[in-house]
């Protein structure tokens, strides 16, 4: 048994140690917004955050888990709203298929929770290694540049 914080909620798993954290979230916990995408933590469609850093699911054992705190796409709704970043990948049409959509999302979060303005070449290097095979990548560009200017106007507010 594996005691961990899942979205704000502690929650205790239990499963086989090795279990990826990828299927905790789907299998064990009903939370499917985190999707399967190569299983080799090379693809970035099952980025969540743990203890606040971007990190593939798919890579991260159960065992790794006790008493850390793990956040999802699911986390990101504050009283049944989009984030800014959600909103802004809405408002520029980021998403095609949208498969790899949430784990883009959580690192764009994760990047302007650290730099909350950050460059053309911090942004590629945040989101390096998410494969869009819809080859969205100046939209994904554009929608956080968009949350960085949206979060500046709140911090001003």
């Amino acid at each position: 048994m594996v005691t961990f914080t899942i979205n704000g909620e502690q929650r205790s798993v239990s499963a086989e140690e090795d279990t990826p954290l990828l299927w905790v979230l789907r299998d064990h916990l009903q939370l499917t917004g985190t999707k399967f995408g190569c299983g080799i933590a090379q693809c970035g469609a099952c980025t969540v955050h743990l203890d606040g850093k971007p990190v593939r699911s798919c890579s991260v054992p159960l065992s790794a888990l006790e008493g850390r705190s793990v956040d999802t796409i699911e986390s990101l709704r504050n009283n049944q709203q989009l984030s800014v970043v959600q909103q802004a990948w809405l408002e520029t049409d980021v998403a095609q298929c949208g498969y790899c959509q949430s784990g883009q999302i959580m690192s764009a979060t994760a990047l302007l929770a650290e730099n909350p303005s950050p460059s053309d070449e911090e942004i590629t290097q945040a989101m390096n290694g998410h494969v869009c095979r819809c080859g969205t990548y100046p939209r994904i560009r554009k929608a956080i540049h968009l949350a960085a200017e949206r979060l500046a106007q709140e911090v001003k507010a």
